[in-house]
């Protein structure tokens, strides 16, 4: 009986990851609200939020910037902005951060648990715009992660299907509120499609590899180093 509810605890994790169900402690490489990070007291602090393909890289980040940086990422899965304007302060807690890298985009395209919600590129970039001025009263030095690529076909969950068209709606949408406000840009969606074929789970899929994970850990890891170091690595 023990070994059943333990899988039943594990086989709930992942649904959880994958979801977006508020699961606490999920994320490896430290998590908000009293989770762990990946350094000590002297240490940059860093936090990464964003959906499930943010989750997935940040434990390699947190791994590349060990010693320097203690990375974190929200408990739970950053969602749509809808979401993000509702547990923003949560995530932000009282920490000072030096660092927020930052993405919201794939749920508001997709729609998962929220197909009532107006999801229109025009509402993405207001509530977006409010999102980025709440960051920048952090104080803290900005990186927009440029969303990654849409599914090629209708995404497993939805059925839905984004089309080249829509999707720059939505990436010119938040370049736009970038650009009024002088945050920094990764473009993780650029580097990303140059490899998607080799890195992708699957044409129905948003998600990657391991490996993909691991060079979108990479290069997110290489901006936020020049971040810290004042330049504009990566």
């Amino acid at each position: 009986m023990r070994r059943v509810f333990v899988a039943v605890l594990l086989l709930v994790g992942v649904v959880g990851v994958v979801l977006g169900v508020g699961v606490r402690g999920l994320v490896a490489g430290g998590v908000g609200e009293g989770g762990e990070g990946s350094g000590g007291s002297g240490v940059a602090k860093v936090l990464i939020l964003g959906d499930s393909v943010a989750m997935a890289y940040t434990p390699y980040v947190a791994k590349l910037l060990a010693g320097r940086a203690e990375v974190r990422c929200q408990v739970g899965n950053g969602g749509p902005t809808v979401r993000g304007l509702e547990y923003i302060d949560r995530w932000l807690g009282d920490t000072e951060w030096d660092v927020i890298h930052f993405n919201w985009g794939l749920w508001d395209m997709y729609g998962w648990q929220y197909p009532e919600m107006d999801r229109s590129p025009g509402a993405y970039e207001r509530r977006l715009e409010v999102l980025t001025v709440r960051l920048k009263r952090t104080g803290a030095e900005l990186v927009w992660a440029t969303t990654t690529p849409a599914c090629r076909g209708a995404e497993m969950n939805s059925g839905v299907v984004i089309s080249a068209e829509r999707e720059r709606e939505y990436l010119d949408a938040a370049m736009r509120v970038m650009g009024r406000h002088g945050v920094r840009v990764n473009d993780l969606h650029t580097y990303t499609k140059e490899e998607l074929g080799k890195y992708s789970m699957g044409e129905d899929n948003i998600h990657y590899t391991a490996m993909g994970q691991s060079k979108q850990g990479e290069r997110v890891a290489r901006v936020i180093a020049g971040c810290l170091a004042g330049g504009d690595e990566g």
